[in-house]
Order: C-alpha cells, then structure tokens, then sequence
C-alpha cells in the first residue's frame, strides 16, 4: 500500500470522523501532504553514496480560514504529516538530522485555499541520522552535522543569506504568488515542450488553455479554456487556474506544485515537460 493511502486511510480513523467535518475547508491534508513529499524531493542534499539528507522542520502556512479550521487539530494533524514524511522518507531512503515536525501557521496575506510550506534542517545535538524528510538543504559543518537553516521570508521581507550548497534557492511551496525572484547575476531560460514543440517562458507567467486567449493554446478535449498557469518565480511552480480536470505533476494530482527541470505537467490527455537552464 502507497504512502499517501496509509496517510488518508489513518485520516479517516482519527477522531471517530470528526475531522471529516474540518477537512471541507479548502485546503486539504492530503495536498498538504503532497506538498511536503515534494518538499522532499526538491531539496534532497546528496552527502554521499549512501546518505541523502533532507530538512525535517516544516511550517505549513495557511490563510486564516483555513487555519482556524484546522489549527484546533493542528496537534494530531502535525503528527499524522510527520508520520507521512517519514515513511515517504524511507521508502526513498532519505535521511534527516533531527526529529520531524509539521508546524500549522496563519499567514493573513493568503487567500482561502491557498498555502505555502517552508523547511528547514534543524541538528539534533544527541541522535544519530535516521529517515527523513523534506526541506530546505542544510549546509554540513565541520563537526559532521547540519547546520541549522534558517526558514525563507515571507513576501515581502528581506531574503535570507543562502545556507544551502552554492546556488542552491531557498525552498519555497506551492502558494499563491509572490516567489522569490532569479537569484542576483543568475539568468535563467525556462520553457516546456509539448508533442515536440517548444514555448518559451519569458514573462512572469504563462497560462495554458484551450482558448486562443491563453498563452499557450493547448488543443485538448480535456483542456479548459484558462486550464493552469505557470509562474517563473524561485522556485518556479504551477497553479491550476480552476479547470474541469485539474492537473498532475510528477505523478501527484494536485492544484499548486513546485515546478523543477523534468518535471511532467499532464492536462486533459496532453503531457507538458517544464524544462529550465542557467546562462
């Protein structure tokens, strides 16, 4: 049985259904929980042929209806993510410096629906690696552990210092808008190929859609007319724009995902590739 299956079938157990009830609100646990193992994926640090360490302190932040919902549960709910991670963690063996923990915040400048997960790597002065999970890279110092890395801003405050191996972007999550931008004396060529064709991403955002206002006219059945929107922010991410289907990446059928090189966007029966490029 999958990860994500044993996450929601112990959803489903918790509280003799009385999360069935919280669980309306837009956001759900379940994309909160996707988001994470993307966290995972997108921030892994590989140390050496047998150890690829990833953050294990994570800030889930959601508008303030969303978090009033669930921020009563936010206890069992921060244990059943944790939990999620780290099975996700060793089923890719992944490993982590200290403890997992899944904090709920409230961000007043998100709307309902929406949320953004920030990670970091926080040492444990006492406990040996063990599986873990996703996050922001923590730069290895002398003695042999993780020094802690600090959270990214929000928007609108002023970046960290990057703690991560050189070039590496803080870790945002899928959210609304407002990513970070290139980082300084760095350009970067973004595009996406579809049956073979390349479009390039020269603006801030790019919409895909069956409609001939859209960007990129995709001709698919399945399509809607605005169907998604890409943003080339750091990291670059997707956002669904309310369409009949949805969208995937990499697999995961979510409505806002990190976007990296090779990932695999699929709407209505079309496979879209996000490639991107330093120089």
């Amino acid at each position: 049985m999958g990860v994500m299956k044993r996450f929601e079938q112990r959803l489903e157990g918790l509280v003799n259904g009385t999360f069935a009830k919280v669980f309306k609100s837009e956001v759900q646990p379940v994309e909160i929980a996707g988001a994470l193992q993307r966290e995972c994926d997108n921030n892994a640090t590989i140390w050496n042929r047998e150890r690829t360490v990833v953050p294990n302190d994570f800030i889930v932040e959601l508008s303030t209806p969303d978090f009033e919902r669930l921020s009563p549960y936010s206890g069992q709910l921060g244990d059943e993510l944790s939990s999620m991670v780290r099975d996700y963690a060793k089923q890719q063996r992944y490993t982590f410096m200290g403890p997992i923990k899944v904090h709920l915040e409230k961000a007043d400048d998100l709307d309902t629906g929406l949320y953004r997960v920030r990670s970091r790597t926080l040492a444990s002065s006492t406990s040996q690696p063990q599986a873990q999970s996703p996050g922001q890279r923590g730069a290895p110092n002398p003695a042999g552990g993780a020094a802690p890395a600090g959270f990214p801003p929000r928007p609108g405050s002023a970046p960290p210092v990057p703690s991560g191996p050189p070039g590496a972007p803080p870790a945002y999550a899928p959210g609304p808008s407002g990513s970070a931008g290139p980082l300084p004396g760095a350009e970067t060529r973004r595009w996406i190929e579809i049956n073979g064709n390349r479009h390039q991403i020269s603006g801030p955002t790019l919409v895909l859609g069956r409609s001939t206002e859209a960007d990129v006219r995709v001709d698919d059945p399945g399509v809607s007319r605005r169907h998604c929107e890409i943003r080339a922010g750091n990291p670059p991410s997707i956002a669904d724009l309310g369409s009949t289907n949805g969208i995937v990446v990499d697999g995961q059928h979510t409505t806002r995902a990190t976007l990296r090189d090779g990932s695999r966007i699929v709407v209505g029966s079309t496979t879209i590739i996000y490639r991107q490029a330093e120089g």
